[in-house]
């Protein structure tokens, strides 16, 4: 589901595609999901029973961050004093971010030192006055922050069990260990905004699973898509919403890779509002190495390495003295209603590519005729700055010199002219592959279910060997958990980074791991 489309498609145990459509995203976005189920499923002929799965992509997650609506009243309770009184946790939100969680923030005694030592005992009693307190002005939800947790997570756990005592087990508890790595104020960050869309996550999984219930789908297993190209089960999914966070993108990017059958790819994805670019290594989105950052707040999560620009295909286009300008605003989903082919007074990017006749759109209410009266230098004009644009972001994501190749999909890539491929510096080729417009749900319906750890190991105490088996061993019981089958999980990535700046031979391992779904 995006911002002007939800897609879905049908695939049968083959993974060969039965049936694909497209509609138009909902303001409510629930809706727009139910009715493009309905349509697939009506217009493939599949009987309901039959469908063993369900998986979904969805900007639920990310749509409450931005609007700071629908958040849960969240506490952060940090573990760390005396050492970590200078910044008081939330410091770092925007204001109106801040006042949608309410702001509850409490510092205990405990926390661990970068070796695992402990910086003080914790302290319980202090944890029990916080709890009692977050009692008293309804607190909804709970993240939990320890110095050091990625080392030594013992006293989050500890602290959580003591919460969950005077709270209650509807208070749903996040700790910043099992979301993020070291870095304390980005994983205390990433743990809060976490727990505040635990809340919307359930809204949202429960609408779903009523909508499935009505279409006859209520056998069928429902998973949610995370942010690394692989999928959850929807019990993990509400521990852990934050992982759906940039699920469309790399759905997309996993769908390339499937319908063009190539590991290591740039892909960009042309939707109604913005264009992404995105690089494929070893048939998985390429992550971030840096601190990304989310509604306006820097968190340490993994998160896919990406470059967004407002250049859909719902892009306005406006002319500004001598240049001519793209978005970065959008018309959306509105584009069939506003748009100038349509009948509508607003210039898209889809209107220029329809003027310069090399695209071309399947609604019978698009009339290209329309646009016989525009200018043709600006619509040329608009053209070149479409590629300007494409090779200018192509060039941003690419780590080598090396010409590689480019998946071009989402529906609004018919924007990019075709007679351009060929021109793109540092590009092998451009491929556009049959389906296209759909990989995004394509690529949510072929995923595998992943389990990622990203831990901080001293080799001094457990050696090379030791640490990687326990990473490893790690990262297979967290697929396992997100739902996926134990025998068919296999290690899909192990990244060590020697952390130069500890003693002890520190050393963050990252692992992960996917298999086929457990239905």
């Amino acid at each position: 589901m995006g911002s002007t489309h939800t897609d879905a498609v049908v695939l049968d145990q083959e993974r060969r595609l039965i049936k694909a459509i497209k509609t138009g995203t909902t303001p409510d976005t629930t809706t727009g999901i139910v009715i493009a189920l309905r349509r697939v499923l009506t217009e493939s002929g599949v009987e309901p029973s039959k469908v063993k799965a369900v998986m979904l992509g969805t900007t639920h997650c990310l749509n409450a961050l931005i609007e700071r609506k629908r958040l849960a009243k969240t506490a952060v309770l940090r573990i760390g004093k005396p050492a970590t009184l200078a910044i008081a946790p939330l410091t770092t939100f925007p204001s109106d971010l801040k006042a949608a969680l309410g702001g509850f923030a409490y510092i205990v005694s405990g926390g661990h030192e970068f070796d695992g030592r402990e910086i003080a005992p914790l302290s319980e009693a202090e944890i029990k006055e916080a709890a009692h307190d977050m009692k008293a002005k309804g607190v909804e939800a709970v993240a939990v922050c320890s110095v050091f947790s990625p080392v030594d997570p013992s006293h989050e756990r500890r602290a959580a069990q003591i919460l969950m005592a005077e709270l209650g087990e509807d208070v749903p508890i996040t700790l910043s260990s099992e979301l993020a790595s070291i870095g304390l104020l980005e994983r205390e960050n990433a743990a809060a905004m976490n727990a505040s869309l635990i809340k919307v996550a359930k809204t949202a999984i429960e609408a779903f699973k009523r909508a499935l219930a009505e279409l006859g789908l209520g056998r069928a297993k429902l998973f949610m898509s995370q942010n690394d190209g692989t999928l959850m089960s929807v019990e993990y999914a509400l521990r852990y919403p934050i992982l759906t966070i940039a699920c469309g993108p790399t759905n997309s990017m996993r769908g390339a890779a499937y319908l063009v059958g190539l590991s290591d790819a740039i892909v960009v994805d042309v939707g109604g509002t913005t264009a992404l670019f995105g690089a494929l290594s070893k048939g998985f989105p390429r992550e971030s190495a840096l601190a990304v950052e989310i509604g306006g707040v820097k968190t340490n999560f993994r998160m896919p390495d990406l470059v967004s620009i407002g250049c859909g295909g719902g892009a306005i286009v406006r002319v500004d003295g001598s240049r001519v300008t793209i978005g970065p605003d959008s018309v959306g989903y509105l584009l069939t209603s506003q748009g100038m082919a349509w009948g509508g007074r607003t210039l898209t990017t889809t209107d220029v590519a329809l003027a310069a006749g090399y695209a071309a759109v399947e609604d019978d209410r698009c009339d290209p005729q329309k646009l016989a009266t525009l200018d043709k230098e600006l619509v040329r004009r608009a053209v070149d700055e479409i590629v300007r644009k494409v090779q200018e972001n192509i060039d941003k994501i690419k780590t080598s010199a090396e010409p590689m190749p480019v998946v071009l999909v989402g529906g609004g890539g018919i924007i990019v002219p075709p007679y351009a491929y060929g021109q793109f510096a540092g590009v092998s080729k451009v491929v556009r592959p049959e389906h296209f417009q759909y990989a995004n749900a394509i690529g949510a319906a072929i995923a595998q279910v992943g389990g990622t750890v990203d831990r901080v190991f001293s080799l001094e105490k457990l050696g090379r060997e030791e640490a990687l088996k326990q990473a490893k061993e790690m990262a297979v019981e967290e697929a396992v958990r997100a739902g996926a089958q134990r025998s068919t999980v296999q290690i899909i990535d192990v990244d060590e980074i020697p952390l130069a700046y500890l003693p002890g031979n520190a050393t963050r391992i990252r692992v992960k791991a996917s298999g086929s779904l457990a239905l």
